[in-house]
Formats: C-alpha cells, sequence, structure tokens
C-alpha cells in the first residue's frame, strides 16, 4: 500500500505499525500527540492542522516502510 495524503493515521499506522515512529518525530515538533489526538484525521489535515510540510512527512513515512521491507 502506498501512503497517500487522503489515508488517515489510523490507516497508516495499521498497515504499516513501523510509521509509529515517524509519527512519533513529529510530535516532538508540533508539542502534540499526532497518533492520541489525529486518529482518524488524514495525513493532509493533519500537516494542515499543525502546520507540517505534507511532502516532508509522506516521505518520511515511506522511508521508515521501505526500510522495513528492505
Amino acid at each position: 500500500m502506498v501512503i497517500k495524503k487522503d489515508m488517515s493515521v489510523l490507516d497508516v499506522l495499521l498497515e504499516h505499525p513501523e510509521s509509529e515512529r515517524v509519527f512519533k518525530t513529529y510530535e516532538q515538533r508540533t508539542g502534540h500527540c499526532i497518533c492520541c489526538n489525529s486518529l482518524f484525521e488524514t495525513i493532509e489535515s493533519i500537516s494542515v492542522k499543525y502546520g507540517l510540510d505534507i511532502d516532508a512527512l509522506i516521505k518520511d513515512l515511506r522511508e521508515a516502510v521501505r526500510s522495513k521491507n528492505a
């Protein structure tokens, strides 16, 4: 499964548990627990909500998945 901006945080975590560490890294920047507070929101909506670079977030999530599968 390719991670896309319209996927929910929950969908990404269920399909790719290794993505949790990426969300935790971004939580350090936002000061909010993304996995706790935004589980049902899309990648796009959390990017807007927390002022994150959506392209960088998706890239980091995809790299985490690739590195696990390598």
